[in-house]
């Protein structure tokens, strides 16, 4: 069988997206994990299935590349947003559900894609890192210069022995100045880094925001894929809302593969 696919990318993080609200898309680990294969298949960080809702437009559920399904993906819900807009199914705005709950989103210009993220009603402060759930498990650290870390040797490291009963975690490391953080991310389920993680970038928001005492509800996100916006409404220390992504959400192929 033949089946249609289109190819995303977030600030470089990239997707296989499938519409399949005729249940057409085996939800096989092998072949997801073939389909995201950057040699042997389509290549991709992760797949996503649009699928039929009866409570939203939508029901987005995310595989990453290891071919197993996933927790919530901040870019990919942008992605599969923009996909919904292509494919006629909404507008400008898209009401629909994750792994991880409701989301709104809206396409403000062009591929400039905004979603909103759940509430963030705990932190957890560690001698020295922040772990968060921003719709996936996040683990903060901050260093002198991102560019000099070793994220795939590290990052591994901390991923397999971190949060071990819900999975691992994703883990960011984080340098910031007053008016950009940058970030690079390794992920579980890629089980790699990434050039851009969403919810890490969320993640790395709010624990800038509370480490650094600031006052500031809005941060640029330097990725190593591109820029990414992050802005909030902070109720407490540990408590924040009105989570906003913002960044871009790039059609870069349409194509058909065989399965």
């Amino acid at each position: 069988m033949l089946l249609h696919f289109s190819k995303y990318q977030g600030a470089g993080n990239d997707f296989v997206i499938i519409d399949n609200r005729l249940a057409l898309c085996p939800k096989e680990t092998e072949l997801i994990k073939r389909l995201c294969d950057r040699h042997f298949g389509v290549g991709a960080d992760g797949l996503m299935l649009l699928e039929s809702s009866d409570v939203a437009d939508f029901y987005m559920r995310y595989y990453n590349s290891d071919g197993n399904e996933s927790t919530m993906c901040g870019n990919g819900g942008r992605c599969i947003t923009h996909f919904a807009h292509k494919i006629g199914l909404i507008e400008s705005s898209a009401h629909f559900v994750g792994i991880d709950g409701e989301h709104t989103s809206n396409i403000e210009v062009s591929n400039l894609v905004n979603l909103k993220m759940q509430d963030v009603k705990e932190l957890e402060i560690g001698k020295d890192y922040y772990f968060l759930n921003t719709g996936s498990p996040h683990y903060v650290c901050f260093v002198e210069d991102v560019m000099q870390v070793d994220v795939n040797s590290k990052g591994g490291s901390i991923r397999n022995g971190f949060n071990l009963i819900n999975g691992g975690t994703n883990v960011n490391f984080v340098d910031f100045t007053e008016n950009r953080i940058n970030i690079r991310t390794y992920e579980r389920g890629v089980e790699s880094e990434t050039l851009a993680c969403g919810t890490g970038s969320v993640a790395a928001a709010i624990a800038v925001n509370y480490h650094s005492k600031s006052n500031k509800s809005e941060f640029i996100i330097n990725t190593q894929g591109g820029e990414l916006i992050v802005k909030f409404s902070k109720v407490s220390d540990f408590e924040y809302k009105n989570i906003w992504l913002k960044g871009p959400a790039t059609h870069v192929f349409d194509g058909w593969v065989s399965i």
